[in-house]
C-alpha cells in the first residue's frame, strides 16, 4: 500500500493523479481504492470518491502486542501534495503509536508523541518560499483497558457500541463557515491535539474517519445502523466497505475512509 507505484505500460514514475510522468497512460485503480486489513479483525477502506481525480485520504493500521493502532489523514485540498502529507503522516503517526505502545507508553503519551512525529514529517516535506502540504489527522489506540483517540483537524473518531448510545469522540477543529483551524504541516500553528479515552463496558468498534463519510452519515447513532457487525472472530472490512459504500451511493463528492477497530470479545 506505501510503494511507490511503477506505470504498467513503460516502468516509469506515476503521478498522484494516476497516469504516467513519462508516456500519460492510465493506471489501474491507481490509489483509486485502498484496503487494509489488520489483526483483531481491524479493517479500513480508502476510496477516491465520484468527483475528485486523487485520493488525497491516507489511512494506517498496525499491531503493538495487545494494542492496535490506526491512523487516518485527510490531505487539506488547497495545500500542494496533499496526498503526500496524508500518506505520510498516517504511514509515519501509525508506525510511531504502534512503537511507543509496545515500548510502555501510557497510550495519551504515545498518541501525543505519535502525533507529534507525524506532524515534523509532513513539515518536512515543504520547501523554502514554497506552500505547505497539510493534512488532518486522527488516532485510535485499542488496548485491553479501553480506547484512547487523538485528532488534530476535522476527520473523526466514534465509539460505536453494540449496545447503548455510540459517541462521536472527537471536536472538529473548525473556524468560521466551517473551515479548519488546525492541521498538520508547515505552516500550522503550534497545538496539542485533542484527546479523550473511554473504558467500555462491552463490546463495540471505534471508527476513524475523513469528512467523506461524516458529510452524509454524521450521527453516531445512524453510523451504528449503518454498519454491519461480522460474525465473531471474522474482519469488519465488510463494514468498512458498507461505510464507505453508503457514502459512494449518496454521490461520493468527496474522498471517503473508515477504519475500524474492534473492541472487546464478541
Amino acid at each position: 500500500m506505501t510503494r511507490t507505484p511503477v506505470c504498467v505500460a513503460c516502468e516509469g514514475t506515476v503521478a498522484p493523479d494516476g497516469h504516467c510522468w513519462d508516456c500519460g497512460a492510465d493506471q489501474p485503480d491507481h490509489r483509486v481504492r485502498m484496503e487494509a486489513i489488520g489483526a483483531r479483525g481491524a479493517a479500513g477502506v480508502s476510496d477516491r470518491g465520484s468527483r475528485l481525480g486523487i485520493n488525497a485520504d491516507a489511512l494506517a493500521l498496525a499491531a503493538a502486542g495487545e494494542w492496535t493502532a490506526g491512523v487516518v489523514c485527510d490531505g487539506v485540498s488547497m495545500s500542494p501534495r496533499a496526498e503526500r502529507a496524508a500518506q505520510l503522516a498516517a504511514e509515519t503517526g501509525c508506525a510511531a503509536l504502534a512503537e511507543r505502545l509496545v515500548g510502555g507508553d501510557l497510550p495519551e503519551t504515545a498518541l501525543s508523541r505519535s502525533a507529534a512525529r507525524a506532524g515534523r514529517a509532513v513539515e518536512a516535506l515543504s520547501g523554502a518560499g514554497s506552500p505547505a502540504p497539510a493534512c488532518t489527522y486522527v488516532a485510535g489506540a485499542v488496548g485491553p483497558e479501553g480506547l484512547w483517540v487523538a485528532w488534530i483537524g476535522d476527520s473523526r473518531a466514534y465509539w460505536l457500541p453494540e449496545r447503548g448510545p455510540a459517541v462521536l469522540l472527537t471536536e472538529d477543529d473548525t473556524g468560521e463557515f466551517g473551515a479548519i483551524s488546525a492541521w498538520l504541516g508547515a505552516d500550522a500553528e503550534p497545538a496539542e491535539p485533542g484527546s479523550r479515552s473511554l473504558r467500555p463496558t462491552g463490546p463495540g468498534v471505534l471508527l476513524l474517519c475523513t469528512d467523506g463519510l461524516t458529510r452524509y452519515l454524521a450521527n453516531p447513532d445512524e453510523l451504528r445502523a449503518a454498519v454491519p457487525p461480522p460474525r465473531p472472530g471474522d474482519s469488519w472490512l465488510p463494514a468498512a466497505r458498507a461505510l464507505v459504500g453508503h457514502a459512494l451511493d449518496r454521490g461520493g463528492h468527496d474522498n471517503v475512509t473508515a477504519l475500524l477497530l474492534p473492541v472487546g470479545d464478541r
